[in-house]
């Protein structure tokens, strides 16, 4: 169905708008502006996972957004439209154990810049969601809120989450009974219980899981 008139105009300021920051920084030089975004970091189990990609701003997709804003539905649609037009784009993650043994803030910042530098075209700038820096060499900036406010951190954020969330359905079938393909890992009461009763399961963090067993 074609939206009317003034909707479509809303749509497309929305867009541009969200395009403002890489806009000033491709003006500044820097063409080549990737976003990056993780998902996973408060989760009881299953790895965090971060993504970066550099989305051509010559042909936006509409309804790029924060992850957590959309529905599984249109966030796989959206997923497959920003793999298909990405420029480039890479997904990694970091399994529980060594989330564990580092610490979940230093584990993000590990898969963010692993992403960053498995990507097949190199980046002239990055802008990462948060206060997020890495170490990298590129030239880099930190947006709070990046994923609602940044078309490119938007566009990871949703690869990262649809990739996440694919696989903690597949550990829900690997280690049943504690809801992973509803939870996603998360503290859920029901999860908690399960844990309680059960123990852990190979991808519980051990470091998040100690109080209840």
């Amino acid at each position: 169905m074609k939206l009317p008139q003034r909707h479509f105009k809303f749509a497309m300021k929305e867009l541009l708008e969200k395009l403002q920051i890489e806009e000033g920084i491709a003006a500044q030089g820097f063409p080549l502006v990737c976003g990056a975004d993780e998902v996973g970091r408060g989760p009881l189990a299953g790895p965090v996972v971060c993504a970066a990609v550099i989305m051509p701003r010559s042909d936006i997709i509409d309804g790029v957004d924060d992850s957590k804003k959309l529905t599984a539905k249109r966030r796989e649609k959206l997923a497959s439209l920003i793999r298909e037009k990405a420029i480039a784009y890479a997904i990694c993650r970091i399994e529980p154990q060594i989330i564990d043994e580092i610490n979940i803030l230093q584990a993000t910042r590990l898969c963010m810049k692993n992403a960053v530098e498995s990507l097949s075209v190199r980046p002239d700038f990055v802008l990462t969601d948060g206060n997020m820096t890495l170490d990298i060499t590129i030239p880099q900036k930190s947006v709070i809120g990046g994923d609602a406010k940044c078309y490119s951190i938007g566009a990871a954020s949703i690869l990262a989450k649809v990739y996440r969330d694919g696989l903690m359905d597949e550990y829900d079938v690997q280690y049943p009974g504690y809801g992973f393909a509803s939870n996603k890992g998360y503290g859920s009461a029901a999860h908690i219980a399960a844990i309680k009763e059960r123990g852990i399961c190979p991808i519980h963090r051990r470091s998040f899981t100690k109080k209840w067993v």
